[in-house]
């Protein structure tokens, strides 16, 4: 088990310690460059997650969203020795297939993900946070 536990984390180390790779933010990125935010497996997460949504929230339009349109990054807090969460806040337009546009604000925290291996994407649409679960039209992930 020891052994198991060791290289597993030896494994680990080998991938926080990997050099940026062109998803990663970097200061001095073209501005219509999205970086991270415009990470196909991002957007296929938050995708899947919307599908999810409208099927189990009470009263959401039945929709799906087709494509994402102008994502970027709207604000970017590197970890430091005080936090250790690296964050990405994201912005854009996703088109349902109901044929509409709505805002959409996504934030990606690295490493939060299940045992603070790889990343974690929480995400807002317009009009579908029925819940208020990010504040008034979305303003926690602004």
């Amino acid at each position: 088990m020891k052994r198991f536990l060791s290289s597993v984390l030896i494994a680990a180390a080998a991938i926080f310690s990997a050099p940026a790779s062109a998803a990663d933010l970097v200061v001095g990125v073209a501005a219509g460059d999205p970086g991270a935010c415009g990470d196909s497996r991002v957007l296929g997460r938050i995708s899947g997650r919307f599908d999810y949504q409208v099927r189990h929230v009470p009263n959401l339009p039945q929709v799906s969203i087709v494509d994402f349109e102008r994502i970027g990054v709207s604000r970017y807090e590197p970890a430091s020795e005080w936090w250790a969460v690296d964050r990405r806040y994201c912005s854009g337009k996703v088109r349902l297939s109901d044929g509409k546009s709505r805002n959409i604000w996504f934030l990606i925290e690295r490493p939060m993900g299940f045992a603070g291996v790889g990343s974690n994407v929480e995400f807002c649409v317009a009009g579908f946070d029925r819940w208020h679960v990010y504040s008034g039209n979305c303003r926690v992930l602004k």
